[in-house]
């Protein structure tokens, strides 16, 4: 007997990036940073006392709230925090959006999780196309009757990002729908709408410690807001989970947090070897849209994404490959080491001639 729901039955879940532990690989295909987090982050994890793991954590983060909040120049009540930003993300859905109302309006190439978490949730969509420069049209998502929208900026996974004074052009232009900015990368890009939280009541801004803190194994995320946006997370985290953050990770954020100047060093590093490989995968005949994350966004090439993304894998380096019209002849490649990048161009070569 099938027990299953029809909605476990029909929905298409979220497929994440491969984790192989068949061989050695050289992993560029889930966006990890490749540095060490802070040795501040690195401290707080040997000396986190093991008797406080027989407690339930803060339930609501009240001092890493309190540590963002420094650090983005906010309150603590307008900071939300979670099990990484893609429970920030699932959240926001029932909190926001109606599964009778207009829905969510996101673009076509973007997170793939928006669309998941919509049909999760009930909430309609409305699906706009990015234009053929792979950049974001702001016009066309303008025009859509909707409740709000979903904009990943830097965007996953072109790269492609917008503007502050583009983006506050938008927000100003849509007061009555609220805007809910993905800003995973934005770190790579130092353009953030945190400050467009002050001023205008219908933005979210949600940020991870995955990537350029370099704690994606940790799973904390985080949301800023006003405090009435907030508020409609915390309702929806303690119908689901009071306690979604572990003290662990909650003492090892707040570390990484307060040691700016240790990961702004890692992001220059990381910003000069995508510039690198860009010109390196544009030189091999790839397009390469402009990134501003993390990763390039690399196809249309002598060989197809599919032929990139196999060839390397037998290679032992992994990058990551969709199906589907708009993506299957890209390949997406998180920015490594030097060194791995080096790797990354030889073995590439080896595929091409």
């Amino acid at each position: 007997m099938d027990f299953l729901s029809k909605k476990a039955r029909a929905i298409a879940p979220y497929t994440a990036g491969e984790q192989l532990r068949d061989r050695t690989y050289i992993k560029l295909n889930t966006n990890e940073n490749p540095y060490p987090p802070s040795p501040a982050a690195a401290q707080a994890l040997r000396t986190f006392p093991a008797q406080e793991l027989r407690r339930y954590p803060r339930p609501d983060a009240d001092d890493l709230r309190a540590a963002i909040a420094l650090a983005e120049g906010v309150s603590p009540e307008n900071v939300f925090c979670g099990n990484g930003s893609d429970e920030v993300l699932a959240l926001s859905f029932p909190a926001f959006f109606d599964g009778e109302g207009a829905g969510a309006c996101f673009a076509d190439l973007t997170y793939s999780f928006y669309e998941v978490f919509a049909a999760f949730f009930g909430i309609p969509k409305k699906i706009v196309p990015l234009k053929a420069d792979f950049t974001m049209d702001l016009a066309a998502m303008r025009a859509q009757d909707c409740q709000g929208y979903y904009i990943a900026n830097p965007n996953a996974p072109t790269g492609v990002g917008i503007g502050r004074a583009q983006m506050e052009e938008f927000v100003a232009s849509v007061p009555e729908k609220i805007v809910i900015l993905d800003e995973a990368y934005m770190d790579f890009f130092g353009e953030s709408c945190v400050p467009l939280t002050k001023k205008y009541a219908n933005v979210l801004v949600v940020r991870t410690f995955s990537k350029s803190y370099s704690l994606a194994g940790m799973r904390c995320g985080y949301a800023v807001g006003s405090a009435a946006l907030i508020a409609g997370l915390l309702r929806m985290k303690d119908c689901f989970n009071s306690y979604p953050v572990d003290a662990v990770a909650q003492a090892v954020c707040r570390a990484a947090i307060g040691d700016r100047p240790y990961y702004e060093g890692v992001i220059a590093r990381v910003k000069a070897e995508r510039e690198r490989l860009q010109a390196a995968l544009r030189g091999m005949g790839f397009t390469v849209p402009e990134s501003r994350a993390n990763f390039l966004f690399a196809g249309r090439g002598a060989v197809g994404g599919r032929q990139v993304y196999e060839g390397l894998k037998a290679q032992g380096v992994l990058v990551r490959h969709w199906d589907g019209p708009l993506l299957n002849d890209f390949v997406r490649i998180t920015v490594g080491t030097p060194e791995e990048n080096t790797i990354l161009l030889e073995k590439l070569q080896n595929i091409l001639s």
